[in-house]
């Protein structure tokens, strides 16, 4: 019987993969496409993302290869948030198509030992007390595969969700958007967004020399298959040029229909990223959140599979990740509205917004702080920070980060060295958890080792 079996193999998967072979927990992944997807849905890699792999050590690799951006949009407004306020070596978002960042995670997977097989679609399961048996459809025809624990992180239209009978309740589409990667002989000469009467848009540079086009539709149905010459008479229509737009890589175009798991976890089987939570793409947070869920769920289910969790401890995946998704959904609703609306009212609404977050510093820093992944907080306890991300604090001659790489808890003494660190200054002794919170905190004691 296998421990853990993860089915889906995108870039929650396979992190989650790598999470639990850090863990000590061998994992099969089942991924039902034969090859990797060359279209690259997600784009964006957020601050607290970069975090995470960084505390893992791999950061390197997707920091040469991506670009970085030092601002973000909320809603596509014209004034962008500056991420170079953010409290974190990472003051920036990174683009890099997804179907690299699959190639960088997998190879990391791999090297945590994952099985990684492709071309092997899950059809069903049961589960009982102490198992589930998942069935599979591979190259070599149907099979049924028995596992300690299963993680669909199978997309939107999950068929581990929908076989554990976990509810995805939601509102269905009511707008769309579209994406365009293309070639322009004239492009701007940076990021442009840009909003009127006639519509919004952004264009993002792509490494590799095209861009991304994305853009909102007042389509109240479902539109036909996007075309180039709509892409051009749209982007004309809202900028007064098509910036010589041509040879398109991909056109797509996506809804806003809006759902959550209603549970993260029923018995042995449980749901991570898009099989979790399901919402328009604005902010391109969609991926960060998803790998974040892995991260918080890794260490959890591996302490489980191995019988050293304490009571309680993988249901606490459902109680932190599930408000995570909530807000999540909040904020990609607010922003739909501002997007695809162009009404008066709603251009009135843009103008409010996006003075705001050019005048009151603030306000544009907790939008930022929220967007990137940075704000997100567990439960709290006795002391302010339990709860909170761990920053890279300096501790003697490392870095927390590099002894999280060992994913396990860390045990923090500032007795004779007080950390250098906005509201840490008066810790004496605090516990990091794997995921990067902190478990434990407190101004008057340090940690005892032989307890974590």
């Amino acid at each position: 019987m296998e421990q853990v079996v993860v089915v889906g193999g995108g870039p929650v998967g396979l992190w989650l993969a790598a999470e639990l072979g850090l863990g000590g927990v061998p994992v099969t992944v089942l991924e039902a496409r034969t090859e990797r997807d060359p279209h690259s849905k997600a784009l964006t890699i957020h601050p607290r993302t970069l975090e995470v792999l960084a505390f893992r050590g791999v950061v390197d690799r997707f920091l040469a290869e991506g670009l970085r951006i030092p601002n973000g949009h909320f809603g596509g407004l014209d004034d962008r948030m500056d991420f170079r306020v953010l409290d974190t070596d990472f003051p920036f978002t990174l683009a890099l198509p997804q179907v690299r960042t699959e190639e960088l995670l997998e190879e990391h997977a791999r090297t945590r030992g994952a099985r990684i097989l492709r071309g092997h679609q899950v059809t069903g399961l049961r589960q009982d007390a102490d198992s589930v048996a998942l069935r599979v459809t591979g190259p070599d025809g149907p099979y049924e595969v028995e596992a300690a624990y299963v993680v669909g992180c199978d997309g939107t239209r999950s068929a581990v969700r929908e076989a554990a009978g976990i509810a995805f309740p939601g509102t269905p589409d009511t707008t769309w958007g579209w994406l365009a990667d293309v070639v322009l002989d004239s492009p701007p000469p940076s990021l442009l967004s840009v909003s009127g009467p006639n519509g919004g848009l952004m264009v993002v540079p792509l490494p590799g020399g095209a861009h991304r086009f994305v853009g909102g539709s007042d389509h109240t149905e479902r539109p036909g298959e996007l075309t180039l010459e709509e892409v051009r008479a749209t982007v004309t229509a809202i900028t007064g040029t098509d910036f010589g737009m041509r040879d398109p890589h991909w056109l797509s175009r996506f809804g806003n229909a809006t759902r959550q798991a209603e549970r993260y976890r029923r018995g042995r089987v449980l749901v991570a990223g898009d099989a979790a939570h399901m919402h328009f793409p604005a902010g391109g947070v969609g991926l960060n959140v998803g790998v974040q869920d892995a991260t918080n769920l890794g260490w959890k289910l591996a302490a489980t599979a191995l019988g050293t969790a304490p009571h309680g401890l993988l249901d606490s995946y459902h109680d932190e990740r599930h408000p995570v998704g909530a807000d999540l959904l909040l904020s990609t609703r607010a922003q739909t509205a501002l997007m695809n609306a162009a009404t008066p009212e709603v251009l009135a609404l843009r103008t409010l917004l996006s003075g705001l977050i050019a005048t009151v510093p603030e306000f544009s820093r907790t939008l930022a702080e929220r967007l990137s992944g940075l704000a997100v907080a567990y439960d709290r306890g006795a002391h302010p920070l339990v709860g909170t991300r761990a920053p890279d604090l300096r501790v003697g001659d490392t870095t927390l980060f590099t002894l999280l790489r060992t994913g396990k808890h860390v045990p923090l003494d500032f007795t004779d060295e007080p950390a250098k660190h906005d509201g840490w200054e008066d810790v004496r002794g605090a516990v990091v958890r794997p995921d990067g919170h902190v478990a434990w905190a407190s101004g008057d004691t340090a940690p005892d080792p032989a307890t974590h």
